[in-house]
C-alpha cells in the first residue's frame, strides 16, 4: 500500500484517538486535529505527537478559519490529501423537547457543518488529483432516530444525507465517499454527552418514567454480552483505505450489538434507490 497523507478529526479520544494509531503505524502519514491542544487537550496532544507518522493540530471545527488554517498546512508540507477521516462529532442524550433552538443549532455545527467545513476543502485537492477517500463516521442513530436521542439522531441524518448524495456526485470524479456506522461502544463519548438546556418540559413526561433507566441497563447487558471493542472502527477505517479505488461500499455497519437491523434497513434502501435513481435517468452513477 503506497504512502498516504490522511487527516483525521477528533483523536483526542475514542475512536479518533485509536485510527490514528492504526492508521500510523501502516506508515501512512497521519495529521490528526483535536481542539485546545495547550490546554484540556494538551497531555493527549503531547502523546499522540510522539507516535511516528503523526502530526498534531489545533483545530476548531466550527470555526472556518480553524479549518482552513489546517488545511494550508498540510497541503503545503505535503502538496496532497489523499483520505480525509470525519470522526469527530458530538452526542446529546434527552427527551427531544428539552432541546432549544441552540441545542440543535450546535449539534449540526459539530456534526454537519465541521464535516462540510473540511469536505469542502479536501474536494478541490481530491479533483486535481483525480483521487481521494472522504470516510464520515455518522452513526447506526443516523438510520434510525431512537428516543432520547432525537437531537443527536437528527444531526447524524442530516450527515447521511449529504454523504449519500456526494458519494454518488464523486464517484466518476476519481473520488470515494464512504459512510462508516457505528453502533453503540464503550469510549469517552459517552462522558462528554450533552442535555437540552429547557429542563422546564420535563415533567410533562411523568408517563414516561422508568424508561431511560430501562434503557441504560439494557445498553449495559448488550454491552457485557457482546463487548463491543472500539478498536472495531480503527480497523474498519483501515480496510476502507486500503481497498481498490470504486470497489469501496456506500456504508460500512460497525456494530456487534444490534447492527442487523441496521444492515437490513441499509440493504432494503439500496434496492429501492437503485430503483428511483433508474427513473432520473442516473442509471450510469451507480455503476
Amino acid at each position: 500500500m503506497s504512502k498516504k497523507v490522511v487527516l483525521i478529526t477528533g483523536t483526542n479520544s475514542g475512536f479518533g484517538w485509536l485510527t490514528a494509531h492504526s492508521v500510523a503505524a501502516l506508515g501512512h502519514q497521519v495529521y490528526a486535529t483535536m481542539r485546545d491542544t495547550t490546554g484540556k487537550n494538551a497531555e493527549k496532544a503531547n502523546e499522540l505527537s510522539q507516535v511516528e507518522n503523526v502530526k498534531v493540530l489545533d483545530v476548531e471545527l466550527t470555526n472556518d478559519e480553524s479549518v482552513k488554517k489546517a488545511f494550508d498546512s498540510i497541503i503545503e508540507a505535503e502538496g496532497r490529501i489523499d483520505v480525509l477521516v470525519n470522526n469527530a462529532g458530538a452526542s446529546m442524550f434527552g427527551l427531544g423537547e428539552t432541546a432549544t433552538a441552540a441545542d440543535i443549532q450546535r449539534m449540526l455545527d459539530i456534526n454537519v457543518l465541521g464535516p462540510w467545513r473540511t469536505t469542502k476543502l479536501a474536494l478541490p485537492v481530491m479533483r486535481e488529483q483525480s483521487e481521494g477517500l472522504i470516510i464520515n463516521v455518522t452513526s447506526g442513530f443516523g438510520r434510525v432516530s431512537f428516543p432520547y436521542f432525537t437531537a443527536y439522531c437528527a444531526s447524524k441524518y442530516a450527515l447521511e444525507g449529504l454523504s449519500e448524495g456526494l458519494h454518488y456526485e464523486l464517484r466518476p470524479l476519481g473520488i470515494d465517499l464512504a459512510i462508516l456506522e457505528p453502533g453503540g461502544f464503550p469510549t469517552e463519548m459517552g462522558t462528554k454527552v450533552q442535555f437540552g438546556a429547557d429542563a422546564s418540559v420535563a415533567g410533562g413526561y411523568k408517563v414516561l418514567d422508568g424508561l431511560q433507566d430501562r434503557m441504560f441497563a439494557a445498553i449495559g447487558q448488550l454491552f457485557e454480552i457482546h463487548k463491543p471493542d472500539p478498536q472495531m472502527i480503527a480497523d474498519a477505517v483501515v480496510e476502507l483505505i486500503g481497498q481498490p479505488k470504486g470497489a469501496r461500499p456506500l456504508r460500512t455497519v460497525i456494530d456487534p450489538t444490534t447492527g442487523e437491523y441496521i444492515k437490513t434497513i441499509n440493504a432494503v434502501q439500496q434496492v429501492e434507490l437503485k430503483k428511483a435513481m433508474e427513473a432520473y435517468g442516473l442509471k450510469e452513477l451507480l455503476a
